[in-house]
């Protein structure tokens, strides 16, 4: 295992900097994954960092080796890198126990290595019982499982995933991020994992670098970016918020939605515009519509939804704001009611503009 640091990395197609003098170290053993909308530029990163792309500035190490710069990009089958794409790419005429064993193949292993090492890694992976199949009789959940073996066996340094899991049904990718979690715990390789799907990000991923426009907005822990967003676009990005725009009046006081918002967490703008985020599920409906102040305002219900375990609500409050409740589906109010909605200072933090 070795660390991966990109130093000032650029990749630019025309005047258009789809990666943009982005700075990352990654260390030996850890899950770190590069999580953005379409067209951020993490994908591009991946391609960079797997040496399909040559960088136009900037360059990336792994351990004390600089394997890529401008003019000088050691080649993908050099790199003792192991990458698991979209499409899972097996060889469909090859078996099971063949796809995962190709690499060491192509690495001139003995035939006695290559099956030890075959069936132990197929062993780990639950697909032992498998290892005479081709890919077509595999569910899609059965070849990512293949996939990843055949990426694991040949022991690289650095393991990178491109949407591993776009392509499974819901319940299967739910299955997988704690598969791939618990395969990365048990060989602790240096793993780069590039997903849209935050929900992939926060179960997989000892590090989240939140990627915009081909820059990194913010990186931390799953728990750092959910609770401590630095700016409006990840606390929307990450798990969904609302956002009242409103006026910072001094000691992280916001006047928005016709109320004054004591703000326990961020820190406002000097003066001027500031926005406050707060999660759907941090807000507190109340069916008495009295006693606005000290963080409650007066809404109206514009929406319910029942959603099983709880409902969800569109409220309706001064100055044309609306915010999105999720609360108890024991809280059953009608559209059209008049309600307190308190907005608990613990959980207001104010965003720079």
């Amino acid at each position: 295992m070795a660390a991966v640091e990109l130093c000032g990395l650029t990749k630019r197609y025309g005047s258009l900097a789809v990666v943009d003098r982005v700075d990352l170290a990654v260390e030996h053993g850890r899950l770190v994954c590069l999580l953005g909308p379409s067209g951020c530029g993490k994908t591009t990163t991946l391609r960079l960092i797997a040496g399909f792309l040559e960088p136009d500035e900037g360059e990336i190490h792994v351990g004390a080796e600089r394997l890529s710069a401008p003019g000088a990009v050691v080649p993908p089958e050099r790199r003792n890198m192991s990458m698991i794409f979209q499409s899972y790419a097996l060889w469909p005429h090859m078996t099971i126990a063949e796809n995962v064993g190709y690499g060491l193949a192509v690495r001139r292993l003995g035939k006695g290595d290559i099956a030890k090492r075959v069936s132990e890694i197929l062993a780990v992976t639950q697909m032992a019982r498998y290892a005479d199949r081709h890919p077509a009789e595999l569910s899609g959940g059965q070849q990512q499982r293949v996939a990843l073996a055949r990426a694991l066996v040949v022991k690289p340094e650095t393991l990178l995933l491109d949407e591993p899991l776009s392509n499974l049904d819901a319940n299967l990718r739910e299955e997988m991020r704690f598969e791939l979690r618990r395969l990365h715990d048990e060989y602790r390789y240096t793993t780069i994992y590039v997903t849209h799907d935050q929900q992939e990000a926060m179960t997989a991923a000892d590090s989240i670098v939140v990627m915009r426009e081909g820059r990194i907005e913010q990186q931390g822990t799953p728990t750092d970016i959910y609770e401590r967003p630095a700016t409006e676009f990840v606390a929307r990005f990450i798990g969904g918020t609302n956002i009242l725009r409103g006026a910072h009046l001094g000691d992280n006081r916001v006047r928005c939605a016709g109320t004054t918002l004591q703000c326990g967490q961020g820190e406002a703008a000097a003066k001027g515009e500031t926005a406050v985020s707060i999660r759907p599920h941090e807000i507190r409906l109340m069916q008495s519509a009295s006693g606005a102040g000290g963080n409650r305002v007066q809404g109206r219900i514009e929406r319910q939804v029942y959603l099983g375990p709880t409902r969800d609500y569109l409220v309706r409050l001064p100055e044309d704001a609306t915010v999105r409740v999720v609360a108890d589906k024991e809280l059953d109010i009608p559209a059209g009611r008049d309600v307190m909605v308190e907005l608990p200072p613990a959980s207001c933090r104010a965003l720079p503009m």
